[in-house]
């Protein structure tokens, strides 16, 4: 198969972690694959590195070009930049909310409203939002990261039903707890109030546990190409086992055993 008749993908923030090894999966399936990174990324494994600022709209605008000049289409478009912020919801400032909210939830909004006039131009195309199981449930010190997750879920549902008459389908892929470096994408708190500095320290430490005994990012990836690929999606993947079962307690389970289930794994008193 010959570049031109390679289905193209759009991976941000493809430089690491779960968009790298999407990214690479993508091209281990076929696909001409573009990714994003802040900073110049030269990978030698397939994927085109782009430069992106995802809070930029003369970033994204430009990126978005460069890949319709070079592949002349987009067929997948898969929104997997994002930060983390760890700390108690009173322990940052609106301005580090709003930054945490432009990168989570306007990033992927910007590169999607890029992305649109090309796929419906042909009218057809896939977008994947990289959303996650804390988009299902709360999560105390992670408030305004879930509350983030939240929105991705509630806009991609909506603008599913948007496109559809276009050709075009909108799917959730959500990971739970995945084994990437801590560290890369976390903020903390603008703001530190003491005292919240021993439970923070708690649950810093509780995050640092799970990530360790997590899903490898290969079990994301495969949730994206599954999401990709299916002729009639469903709307929501959950990738790996915790997060198909944090699905099912959100969806199933009486209201007040899901919160006792929430404290009891948070170690929080029932």
């Amino acid at each position: 198969m010959n570049k031109q008749e390679m289905p193209v993908a759009l991976v941000t923030g493809a430089s690491s972690g779960i968009g790298l090894v999407t990214a690479l999966t993508l091209v281990g399936a076929g696909y001409r694959v573009f990714g994003t990174s802040r900073r110049p990324a030269n990978l030698d494994n397939g994927v085109v590195m782009l430069v992106c600022d995802v809070t930029d709209d003369a970033s994204v605008q430009a990126m978005v070009a460069q890949v319709l000049a070079q592949a002349g289409r987009i067929d997948l478009l898969v929104n997997n930049a994002g930060i983390g912020l760890l700390g108690g919801a009173d322990e940052s400032s609106a301005a580090q909310a709003q930054a945490l909210f432009d990168v989570n939830v306007f990033g992927l909004l910007r590169v999607t409203n890029a992305v649109l006039p090309a796929m419906r131009r042909r009218r057809q195309g896939r977008i994947v939002n990289l959303s996650s199981i804390l988009g299902l449930i709360p999560s105390p010190y992670n408030a305004l990261y879930a509350a983030t997750k939240h929105a991705v879920e509630g806009y991609s549902e909506s603008l599913d039903h948007e496109l559809r008459a276009a050709g075009i389908r909108v799917v959730l892929v959500e990971p739970g707890v995945t084994r990437t470096a801590f560290d890369d994408n976390l903020s903390r708190p603008d703001r530190p109030l003491p005292l919240h500095d021993a439970e923070r320290s708690r649950m810093e430490a509780l995050m640092r546990g799970w990530i360790a005994q997590g899903d490898a990012p290969e079990v994301v990836a495969a949730a994206v190409l599954k999401a990709a690929s299916a002729r009639v999606p469903k709307l929501r993947y959950a990738a790996g086992r915790q997060a198909r079962q944090v699905s099912w307690l959100r969806r199933f389970l009486p209201e007040a055993m899901v919160d006792r289930s929430l404290r009891k794994f948070n170690g929080l008193p029932v």
